[in-house]
């Protein structure tokens, strides 16, 4: 059984096909799939797949790339979290690609997701993009390390994921360590520690090879898993129960 620890079922390319993605997880055993937040407005969207659906989670808070949206609070975001579906705080985090200027907002934004993390007692999803040095140093200073969580879509160096680990993060890799040219997203998925990894879609994103480039869903998870576990030589069996392991050992709360 697979998981898919980071997905955006709401998403209009996804919530219009509902059953037939249903249909696709329980043909490739993708069995339980964790749906995110990016704004509050759009949160009861997030919610309701996760109360409608027994295999499905929820995470609340605000995406990095929003800054005209509503503004998260420590206050807003723990009464969210109290909801029994709600198992993590994110998406949130830094990222310098898609924004320039004056980003404090986005790292006080970060620091306030991880207070509310600390005051829910769930874990993070964090979102780094050009911005890994400033990711690390604000979760020490905010001490992530309470609540721990996981580092999405990663694409850094090594360095970074050891450095993510040593601050109780796991490191959630999605199609892109198929992609012929990620050779150093493939290096890192073989060499940390195989009880720190987590699998991905980010769909409707990043659609793994040999999908890549049209529209993507949580059943594509088994090619991530297939890639990763051909890369650090052990089948897909193994790969795929020590993954789910993982998820359910972070997600505490997830109710299996």
């Amino acid at each position: 059984m697979l998981v898919d620890s980071h997905c955006h079922l709401n998403f209009p390319e996804l919530a219009a096909n509902l059953p037939a993605i249903k249909a696709a997880m329980l043909e490739n055993q993708v069995g339980y799939a964790l749906c995110i937040s990016v704004t509050l407005s759009d949160f009861p969207q997030v919610l309701a797949l996760a109360e409608e659906n027994e295999n499905f989670y929820a995470t609340v808070g605000v995406h990095p790339d929003y800054e005209e949206v509503e503004a998260p609070t420590v206050t807003t975001l723990t009464r969210l979290a109290q909801h029994s579906k709600v198992i993590g705080i994110g998406e949130t985090g830094l990222d310098y690609f898609r924004l320039t200027g004056d980003l404090e907002w986005q790292r006080d934004r970060f620091r306030t997701h991880i207070r509310a993390a600390i005051e829910s007692k769930k874990p993070l999803v964090i979102h780094t993009r050009n911005a890994a040095e400033d990711t690390l140093r604000i979760m020490r200073e905010e001490n992530a390390k309470l609540v721990g969580g996981v580092m999405h879509c990663f694409t850094e160096s090594l360095d970074v994921a050891l450095k993510a680990i040593e601050l109780g993060f796991y490191i959630s890799f999605s199609g892109i360590v198929t992609f012929k040219n990620a050779i150093s997203i493939k290096q890192v998925a073989q060499q940390i520690p195989l009880e720190r990894i987590l699998i991905e879609t980010d769909s409707p994103y990043l659609a793994p090879v040999p999908f890549r480039g049209k529209i993507n869903q949580p059943s594509y998870v088994k090619h991530v898993a297939d890639e990763i576990a051909q890369l650090r030589n052990i089948s897909l069996e193994e790969f795929s129960r020590v993954t789910t392991e993982n998820f359910f050992q972070l997600f505490k709360c997830a109710v299996k």
